[in-house]
C-alpha cells in the first residue's frame, strides 16, 4: 500500500519532468528545433490542425527549418500560420518547401526567454510539490484508519521527501541546461 503510494507520486514527478522537457523545447534558442513550431495551429479544411499533421518539419541547417507540406494548396495556409503565431518568425516560400530562418537574438530577448524558461520550471517544481502533498495526505489518512503504524507513517513521508528534493533538483539542472542554451551566442 505505501509502496503504491510512492510509486504514484514518482511517475507524478516523473511526468512534471517530461512536460517540462516538453515546455521548454518550445522555448526558442537561436537554432533551429522542430519542435518550436508543434504549438502553431494550420487551418486544414476548416479545423484547426497542429502544423505536424498537414507538414513535415525537419532542420535544414544550424539556423534553418523547413516546413514541406504534403498538399501544395496548404503553402499558403501553413506560411499564414507560421506568420500569425506569436514565435516572431518570418518564414519564405520557395516553391513547395517553406523556410523559417531563426533569427538572432538580442541580449533583451535572451534574458525573456530565460524568465519564461524559470517559469515554466517553478510551475514543474509546484507539480511535484502537489505530487508530495497528495501522497502526504494519503499516508495521513492510512494512519488515521489504522492501516499503517506512526513508524511507518514517518518512514514513508521521509522517502516521499526524498522523491521530491530528486525531482526538484532534476528540475534545476533541466533549466540550467536551457538557460546555459539560452544565453549561449
Amino acid at each position: 500500500m505505501i509502496n503504491d503510494i510512492k510509486k504514484e507520486s514518482e511517475q507524478k514527478m516523473k511526468k512534471s519532468i517530461e512536460a517540462l522537457g516538453h515546455s521548454l523545447a518550445k522555448i526558442r534558442t537561436g537554432r533551429a528545433n522542430p519542435a518550436l513550431l508543434e504549438s502553431v495551429m494550420v487551418s486544414y479544411y476548416g479545423s484547426n490542425t497542429p502544423i505536424t499533421q498537414v507538414a513535415n518539419v525537419v532542420v535544414e541547417d544550424a539556423r534553418t527549418l523547413a516546413v514541406t507540406p504534403w498538399e501544395k494548396n496548404m503553402v499558403p495556409e501553413i506560411e499564414k500560420a507560421i506568420l500569425k503565431s506569436d514565435l516572431g518568425l518570418n518564414p519564405s516560400t520557395a516553391g513547395t518547401v517553406i523556410r523559417v530562418p531563426m533569427p538572432a537574438l538580442t541580449e533583451e530577448t535572451r534574458r525573456e526567454l530565460v524568465k519564461q524558461a524559470r517559469h515554466e520550471s517553478e510551475s514543474s517544481k509546484v507539480a511535484i510539490r502537489n505530487a508530495r502533498r497528495d501522497a502526504n495526505t494519503h499516508l495521513k489518512d492510512l494512519l488515521k484508519e489504522k492501516e499503517i503504524s506512526e513508524d511507518e507513517e514517518k518512514k514513508a513521508l521521509d522517502d516521499i521527501q526524498k522523491l521530491t528534493d530528486k525531482y526538484t533538483a532534476k528540475v534545476d539542472d533541466v533549466l540550467a541546461d536551457k538557460e546555459k542554451d539560452l544565453m549561449e551566442v
